[in-house]
């Protein structure tokens, strides 16, 4: 069975220890059928409780040591729990060890330092992020920690990150894709409001394995939502919590800093079918279709099918939004052309689905849309399926014309029609 070797985790100096541990050890295959850590067997508090680390905890269908009810993510995942595989289970442990250090990282007092120097990941000042999105310098550090333990996880042929303009090629043989947006909401950084980490997990197109280096790295990040192995989202706010399904329901672990386990705290979420709350800015309210401002003023009056008034609770940060959504019912949305396909809107609605929610653009179901662009963008809905499913009856939900843009679509379709109608008066 798998041995994988890893230093304790503490944080007495997040810069201390992000440079220190530059990538994660290589994992070793050994004879034993447990996962064994150099961590000490103890026992260690833990939100009020003694639980004890990885040493001795066994999964057992969502359950932990029999005694305290805690388990690690590893132990949870590993044969004693839901038995994802060598593989899976690998590249797992180099996705949560990354985003550790990214946790530590977006705490550190340090963070505005290491953001400007190279020292890190080598020099950022030349990195651009695709489309229009400028990236704060967090965004660069936290993709190449993400890249460099993927790497070093030897299971990833391809990375697709947000950050990047193309895919990045890893490996030939790795059996895994890994789309992800590294670090989103870290326009909010400065603000100390919540940021986030999401990845999906694809098994790699092995018949496209003879095209061009690439082509094949393209195609494979492509991939529909519905090929999805798994997929999740770590939390970086008062607590780091990494949630995530391989398909058999979806899991929350909270980061335990006394022994750098993520330890399982919500097994088995289920979103409730209703909620009593909506998180978009509705400051763009006389932006919206008026399918999308009839169904708010509705719910928010109680004359819904739920006949309950409904809040308003939006904090700009999409993980953030979507971890209270999970937990508490109603619906995290964005009705402009804004959110990526690849990297946010399939690996939420694989979660929310998983948990017994939604993800649609406001007409369709997200996982069944088929990726064309790698930077794709749409509407996104994600949350409770009633609530979900209610919206979708008023019709007109997507808000196709940004914001102050109107005059700028005006022109355009003006030029357009002309250029049409001398096309045809030539024809004539």
């Amino acid at each position: 069975m798998l041995q994988l070797l890893s230093p304790t985790i503490s944080y007495p100096s997040p810069l201390f220890h992000l440079t220190s541990h530059p990538f994660p050890p290589k994992p070793h295959f050994c004879s034993t059928h447990r996962l064994s850590f150099y961590l000490p067997p103890k026992m260690a508090s833990f939100s009020g409780f003694l639980a004890k680390s990885q040493m001795g905890m066994t999964a057992g269908g969502g359950g932990g040591d029999g005694a305290n009810g805690f388990s690690s993510l590893m132990d949870y995942v590993g044969k004693g729990g839901l038995d994802v595989g060598d593989d899976l289970l690998v590249l797992l442990y180099h996705i949560q060890f990354a985003c550790k250090r990214i946790a530590a990282l977006v705490a550190s007092p340090f963070n505005s330092a290491l953001g400007k120097h190279s020292a890190l990941t080598g020099a950022t000042s030349g990195a651009a992020a695709s489309d229009r999105d400028k990236p704060k310098p967090l965004d660069i550090v936290a993709n190449e920690i993400i890249l460099s333990s993927l790497r070093n996880s030897g299971k990833v042929s391809v990375m697709a990150s947000e950050e990047d303009d193309a895919p990045i090629w890893i490996n030939d043989d790795g059996p895994f894709v890994v789309v992800l947006d590294p670090l989103d909401g870290s326009r909010n950084i400065d603000a100390s409001i919540p940021t986030g980490t999401i990845f999906g997990v694809y098994n790699r197109l092995k018949e496209l394995d003879n095209q061009p280096t690439e082509e094949k790295a393209l195609l494979n990040s492509l991939q529909s939502g519905t090929k999805l192995v798994a997929a999740g989202y770590v939390l970086y706010s008062s607590a780091t919590i990494l949630c995530a399904s391989f398909g058999s329901g979806t899991h929350a672990f909270t980061l335990d800093h006394s022994t750098g386990d993520f330890i399982l705290t919500h097994p088995s979420i289920r979103i409730p079918p209703r909620g009593q709350i909506y998180s978009v800015n509705d400051a763009r309210y006389f932006d919206w279709p008026e399918g999308l401002r009839q169904y708010i003023d509705t719910v928010r009056q109680g004359k819904g099918k739920f006949p309950k008034k409904y809040s308003a609770r939006y904090i700009c940060s999409l993980v953030a939004d979507f971890h209270r959504t999970v937990l508490y019912g109603g619906i995290a949305m964005n009705p402009r052309d804004h959110l990526r396909l690849v990297y946010e809107a399939n690996p939420l609605s694989y979660l929310a689905e998983q948990a017994g929610g939604k993800g649609s653009d406001g007409k369709s179901r997200i996982l069944s849309i088929q990726p064309v662009k790698l930077h794709q963008r749409l509407p996104l809905f994600l949350g409770s399926l009633e609530d979900i499913d209610e919206l979708e009856s008023y019709g007109d939900v997507q808000q196709k014309v940004n914001p102050g843009n109107n005059g700028s679509v005006t022109a355009k379709c003006a030029v357009i029609t002309m250029s049409t109608v001398m096309v045809n008066c030539e024809r004539q």
